[in-house]
């Protein structure tokens, strides 16, 4: 084994593993405080080819917890800020970036694309369930976010199946639409069995897509996005 940027990656995966996540390539939808972590964790572990989505511009309340966020890059387009940081990571590292927010008829034509794992990041329901929906129908594997806001709890975070939820009011309305859509179970999510603080919860007009946001801290977001880059990583 040839010493590398990412030898110590190998030593744990093996060589086998680093090669096929060197031929693989990975979707990140969303790169807000869950998906920007998890956008990073998987290409530091080796991966050939990645796609980014978010149409988000950093603004100043996204400081306290999402990784592109920084004084520097207050303004600037998430997507564009993550793809200068990845391929800074890894210069050899093969990036489509695309900045706007999927729905509807434009989800459909990324899924076209040949794509060994999906990571679903998107916070707003609709896209979100969109996206779940045409990737269980065209058997491309893909890992969900719930909600990581008005939570504090780390060690009650976990993996289980969509079907297998509790204490997450994003997982509950994810579940209805999906069974509406004739999906019960078989696609897997991180999400956190504590009780969300009903005190952290306003709600607000202003965000597309979003009726109400959430209080949130800087570990719990970076955390669901390992938990979602570690199930990539292992099972791609």
């Amino acid at each position: 084994m040839s010493y590398s940027w990412n030898t110590r990656t190998e030593l744990l995966l093996g060589a086998d593993r680093m090669e096929y996540l060197a031929k693989a390539h990975v979707l990140v939808v969303g790169l807000g405080g869950v998906g920007a972590y998890a956008a990073e964790q998987i290409c530091r572990s080796g991966i050939g080819h990645m796609t980014i989505v978010d149409a988000d511009t950093v603004n100043e309340s996204n400081l306290n917890r999402q990784l592109p966020a920084l004084h520097s890059t207050l303004g600037k387009p998430k997507a564009e800020v993550m793809a200068s940081r990845l391929t800074d990571i890894n210069p050899r590292l093969k990036l489509t970036v695309i900045n706007e927010f999927l729905r509807d008829e434009r989800t459909e034509e990324v899924l076209s694309a040949k794509f060994d794992f999906i990571v679903d990041a998107i916070d707003s329901l609709s896209p979100k369930v969109f996206l779940i929906y045409h990737a269980c129908q065209r058997g491309i594997p893909i890992i969900s976010s719930m909600g990581a806001g008005a939570k504090a709890d780390p060690s009650q975070v976990k993996i289980d199946d969509i079907s297998k939820t509790c204490s997450c009011a994003l997982a509950k309305a994810v579940r209805k639409r999906l069974r509406g859509m004739g999906i019960n179970r078989g696609v897997p999510v991180v999400f956190s069995t504590e009780m969300a603080n009903p005190d952290a919860i306003i709600e607000i007009d202003n965000e597309q897509c979003k009726r109400s946001t959430t209080g949130t801290v800087s570990y719990m977001p970076a955390l669901f996005g390992c938990y979602l880059a570690s199930y990539v990583i292992r099972n791609i």
